[in-house]
C-alpha cells in the first residue's frame, strides 16, 4: 500500500487517526494505515517518540483540508530528512560561518546608552562562549567585521558539525533568525530561555523602535520571525527521549 505523501497538501482529511509507529531507525507516523512520507518520499521517520508524537498531534488537528503553515513540526522534520541529510556539511559551514561576524561582537560606539545596553546584554553570552565552548570572540565598533581567533572558529565549527540532521535542522533557524551562531548555540544548550534568547538578539531593533516609535509592519514580521525561533527550539527540544 503506498504511504500519505506530503505532496498531498491539497487533499482533504480522509483519515480517522494520526498515530506513532515504531521504525528501524526511531518513530514514523501513519495515517489510519498509511505511513507519512516526506514531500521527496522518503519515510517521515524521526528519531524520537515525543517528536513523532507531536507530528501525530499536528496531523490529528487538521480538521478539513491539510495547511502547512499549522504543521511546523512536520515541517521541519521534512526539512531533515529531504534536505539537511543530504548537505549536512553544506549547512554546517554555511552556520559555522556566522562565528566570523557573529551579531553579538559587532557594537555600537554610540549613543552611551545602546552601548552600556549591548554590553550588559550580549557580553555574557560572549563570556558564556569562552566557558563552554572555549571559544572567545573578539567584539568590534560598527559593521566592519574582524579578526576572530582561528581556533575558536574552529571549535564552534566543530561543535555545528557533530550536530546530527535533525538538531541542526533547528540549529540552521536558531541561527539564521537571530543572526548569532553564539545565540544558536547557547539556545540548543540550554544557557538561556529561548525567550531571552530572541529578545536578546533584537535589542537594535528595541532600541529603534523605542527611540523612533514601533513600526506595525516591522513588528508583524518580528512576531512571525519569534514565532519561528521558538519552534525551532521546541523542535530540538523534542529530540530528547526525556521530553516527553
Amino acid at each position: 500500500m503506498g504511504g500519505a505523501r506530503m505532496s498531498e497538501w491539497a487533499a482533504k482529511r480522509f483519515w480517522k487517526e494520526a498515530f506513532v509507529t515504531d521504525a528501524e531507525t526511531g518513530h514514523g507516523i501513519a495515517l489510519d494505515s498509511r505511513p507519512v512520507k516526506t514531500p521527496a518520499k522518503a519515510a517521515l521517520v524521526v528519531p524520537t517518540r515525543a517528536l513523532a508524537q507531536a507530528i501525530a498531534a499536528e496531523w490529528n488537528a487538521v480538521s478539513e483540508r491539510i495547511d502547512p503553515r499549522a504543521m511546523p513540526m512536520t515541517r521541519s522534520a521534512n526539512a531533515a530528512i529531504d534536505k539537511v541529510a543530504h548537505q549536512h556539511a553544506e549547512v554546517a559551514d554555511m552556520l559555522a560561518a556566522y562565528g566570523a561576524t557573529d551579531l553579538l561582537c559587532h557594537r555600537a560606539t554610540a549613543p552611551q546608552e545602546l552601548v552600556l545596553r549591548q554590553s550588559e546584554e550580549w557580553d555574557p553570552l560572549l563570556d558564556w562562549a569562552d566557558s563552554a565552548l572555549n571559544a572567545r570572540l573578539r567584539q568590534t565598533p560598527g559593521v566592519m567585521p574582524t579578526k576572530q581567533d582561528g581556533a575558536a572558529l574552529a571549535r564552534l565549527r566543530a561543535r555545528v558539525h557533530a550536530q546530527d540532521n535533525f538538531a541542526l535542522t533547528a540549529l540552521h533557524d536558531l541561527v539564521a533568525l537571530s543572526g548569532s551562531l553564539v545565540i544558536g548555540l547557547a539556545a540548543l544548550d540550554g544557557a538561556y530561555p529561548p525567550d531571552i534568547l530572541w529578545q536578546t538578539s533584537r535589542l537594535d531593533e528595541a532600541w529603534q523602535a523605542e527611540l523612533w516609535g514601533a513600526d506595525d509592519e516591522a513588528e508583524d514580521m518580528a512576531a512571525i520571525k519569534r514565532a519561528a525561533f521558538l519552534h525551532a527550539h521546541e523542535f530540538f527540544c523534542l529530540l530528547s527521549e526525556n521530553s516527553a
